[in-house]
């Protein structure tokens, strides 16, 4: 098969991943994941999107990359040295809001306002393994809610993979969410709300 990894990264991923790793960040989205992202947003270029998990940013340039000028991203993470990197290198751009929260709380306040998401990223537990229903009531109709690193991981705590069995249970019991599972790469579910 010829090689298909001529996917062209955003202006600041370079710097970004060169300062995590300097930082020893070791918990990034693959690259194949922060590609998808960005198609993904690029559906909706004027859409609002929500990143729970910023990390160092890593996938929220990514996730810029595919917005247009009207689009906007609100990235969220409890670790102010990894936002730290994040407000560097993304923090002059006026369509993205860099939130230091615990992930249940933003999703407790956000549930008390009309705030709706075109795109929701759970990449830490807020909103993926607690908090589900709330994460999923913020999503706007059509919006879709994606999760990574559903496939078996290297470090996964002991009993995680049940976490994860109950998890997609959880997800194809919802009648208003049509599921795409990808056993690709770290293990990738695209749900769309109808």
């Amino acid at each position: 098969m010829k090689n298909l990894n001529c996917i062209r990264p955003p202006e600041t991923f370079d710097a970004i991943a060169w300062e995590s790793k300097a930082r020893a960040f070791d918990m990034p989205s693959e690259v194949g994941v922060n590609a998808l992202l960005r198609t993904l947003a690029a559906v909706k270029p004027a859409g609002h999107c929500l990143e729970l998990g910023t990390g160092t940013g890593l996938a929220s340039t990514w996730l810029l990359d595919g917005l247009g000028p009207h689009g906007r991203l609100t990235t969220v993470d409890n670790e102010p040295k990894w936002l730290e990197v994040a407000r560097a290198y993304l923090g002059k751009d006026p369509r993205v809001d860099i939130v230091c929260a615990d992930g249940d709380e933003f999703l407790r306040r956000a549930s008390e306002h009309s705030t709706r998401y075109d795109l929701i990223f759970a990449d830490t537990w807020s909103g993926k393994y607690r908090l589900l229903d709330l994460a999923l009531n913020l999503l706007a109709p059509a919006g879709m809610y994606v999760i990574d690193d559903m496939l078996p991981q290297s470090n996964w705590p002991e009993g995680h993979e049940a976490k994860v069995q109950l998890l997609m249970e959880e997800l194809a019991q919802r009648p208003r969410l049509q599921i795409c599972s990808l056993p690709w790469s770290c293990g990738v579910v695209i749900a769309t709300k109808f």
